[in-house]
């Protein structure tokens, strides 16, 4: 099997060979999930970081590692018309392994997004994000820019997380080029004290084609979440895999981890409210 080319994308990864195309989004299908995207953070710094490892049934097979090590975020004390505005940065690692043929592995593009974040009332919030991939060269990433945009809603209530966030991004003309993409990711989880249990779940769609004969891809995957608040610190793993999929070579199984820090705030925990993704 002769390897094109590879790069991979904030958690994503594309491997191009003579028989399968491996690319999907630039922002990783379901990274998103168990986080309430949609509610401001008060202001501060946090550090969240995403472990993930997966498994393609593909022939052959396709394992892809990757982490988010430090996905840093800056809750301002700024509002823009009653929203919080948000800044965040994060440039992953990504290691993507063909069975028995190689693999490649390397920083990925980083990303770098602004937010505004609003309370709606009765325990809903919502906001967008925009933000852009820069041009990076590495074995796993691309030497070209791209856009990518957000919408997000969350019910923070009586211990209930229920989320939606969906994605768009655009792509790049070429062999080595991208789709523009689509996510949608959904989370329904409950705390019970400090134990959070529910259900996750996510969709993803290539838009456009970057070169004729690409094949466009297509996921739905569903699974589980389970976390623990120690106090500071938050932490959740999910398992999820797909259920359907079109010209991925074949279903996904991922592992996933969700580890959320508060670095800072400029006031006393007890007089400030807690942030949503450490506890709602």
């Amino acid at each position: 099997m002769k390897k094109i080319a590879t790069r991979a994308g904030c958690l994503a990864a594309i491997l191009l060979t003579s028989t399968t195309c491996f690319a999907g989004s630039e922002l990783m299908p379901g990274i998103t999930t168990g986080i309430p995207l949609g509610a401001p953070l008060p202001e501060g710094l946090y550090m969240i970081t995403i472990p993930t490892f997966g498994t393609r049934e593909s022939t052959p097979k396709v394992d892809m590692t990757a982490i988010a090590p430090a996905w840093m975020i800056w809750s301002t004390p700024w509002t823009i018309a009653g929203g919080r505005l948000v800044f965040d940065a994060v440039t992953p690692y990504a290691d993507v392994s063909v069975r028995h043929l190689g693999k490649v592995s390397g920083f990925t593009n980083p990303l770098i997004e602004a937010q505004l974040k609003w309370m709606l009332g009765d325990g809903w919030f919502g906001g967008f994000q925009v933000g852009g991939y820069l041009p990076v060269q590495s074995d796993v990433g691309h030497d070209w820019g791209a856009f990518e945009s957000a919408l997000a809603v969350s019910y923070l209530k009586d211990g209930w997380n229920l989320s939606a966030t969906t994605g768009f991004g655009t792509g790049h003309s070429g062999p080595t080029g991208g789709p523009d993409w689509w996510n949608l990711d959904l989370t329904a989880t409950r705390k019970f004290g400090k134990i959070e249990v529910g259900a996750v779940a996510f969709a993803s769609a290539d838009l456009s084609a970057p070169f004729a004969g690409y094949a466009k891809q297509s996921q739905v995957a569903v699974g589980a979440l389970a976390g623990y608040d120690f106090g500071p610190v938050n932490v959740q793993f999910k398992l999820t895999t797909d259920v359907a999929q079109t010209n991925y070579g074949g279903r996904e199984t991922r592992a996933w981890a969700n580890i959320i820090v508060p670095l800072w705030n400029p006031t006393p925990t007890a007089a400030a409210p807690r942030p949503a993704i450490v506890e709602n």
